[in-house]
């Protein structure tokens, strides 16, 4: 699951489901998947897995700092044999809930060379992010990203590489290692 997305990807992990900022009916994906993937890591598992991250290390304290803030991670992903056995209907329910007030989208990219669409939604909250949501979409794959809790965008990319969370590109196009 390489994609611009991933940058925003800083999510998969979670809080207990009523902490969860939307809903995740995926159903309709489920039942064509040949491989799921269904991660979900609450606010506290965050803070005890922080107490193992090394304050001395500033790459580390960074990520303690920022998971600190989150009720919790979710990540649905969902692998298909073939391409393109997903639909935009299949997604439309998360995109509806998406197109509240609180929720902006941030970023939208779609390659009509490969296929891959991306989106990041955030969620605000008395001036703060309180929310950020990932649909990214490949061919043969599809992944559904919330983080919930107070996000420093800023910091945001700091959680790559920690937690199953995939390091984000810096650009589209261009591949993380």
């Amino acid at each position: 699951m390489t994609r611009l997305c991933t940058v925003a990807c800083l999510a998969p992990l979670a809080a207990i489901l009523w902490a969860q900022q939307f809903k995740f009916n995926l159903d309709r994906l489920a039942a064509k998947a040949s491989n799921n993937v269904d991660v979900s890591v609450s606010g506290s598992t965050l803070k005890f897995a922080a107490r193992f991250l090394d304050n001395s290390d500033p790459d580390e304290a960074k990520v303690k700092k920022l998971i600190g803030g989150l009720d919790g991670i979710y990540v649905k992903s969902f692998e298909f044999k073939t391409e393109h056995a997903w639909t935009e209907a299949d997604l439309e329910s998360i995109r509806t809930q998406l197109h509240t007030p609180e929720w902006e989208r941030m970023l939208g990219y779609k390659s009509s060379e490969d296929g891959e669409t991306d989106e990041i939604y955030v969620r605000t909250e008395n001036k703060k992010i309180s929310g950020v949501a990932i649909i990214a979409c490949e061919a043969k794959s599809v992944t559904v990203v919330n983080i919930a809790g107070v996000i420093d965008l800023d910091s945001l990319a700091e959680l790559g590489g920690h937690f199953g969370v995939p390091k984000l590109e810096k650009t589209p196009g261009h591949k993380a290692p």
